[in-house]
């Protein structure tokens, strides 16, 4: 079983950073694949990013490439999203997952089966 939390959300002003954190409060996140997903109200959740077991593959939807990085920090057992560049069109709930699924389409949100509570990020001026 993995349980997963999310932290660090909040409100930026446009071309600012934040960095969340999904730390695992049950189980090894890094036995799990770690995706990061968003969601607005009336539309789809989208695949932003994710993160292999050992860390060394990452994958990032089209629409944060260049501005977000995903990485692992084991000795906090959690996996960060560090997002730079922020627009207003990224404001949204942002959720980790894990999944024990391991090939390049991690950020399709099917695979996953462990889910946190979501954090909210607001990018506005």
């Amino acid at each position: 079983q993995l349980q997963l939390v999310e932290s660090g959300g909040g409100m930026v002003q446009p071309g600012g950073s934040l960095t969340l954190s999904c730390a695992a409060s049950e189980g090894r996140s890094d036995h799990y694949t770690i995706g990061w997903f968003r969601q607005v109200p009336g539309k789809e959740r989208e695949g932003v990013s994710c993160i292999s077991t050992g860390g060394a593959i990452t994958h990032y939807g089209d629409s944060v490439k260049g501005r977000f990085t995903i990485s692992r920090d084991n000795t906090k057992n959690a996996v960060n999203l560090q997002m730079n560049s922020l627009k207003p069109e990224d404001t949204a709930v942002y959720y980790c997952a894990g999944t024990h699924y391991s090939g390049d389409y991690c950020t399709d949100q099917r695979w996953y089966n462990f889910w946190g509570q979501g954090t909210r990020v607001t990018v506005s001026s």
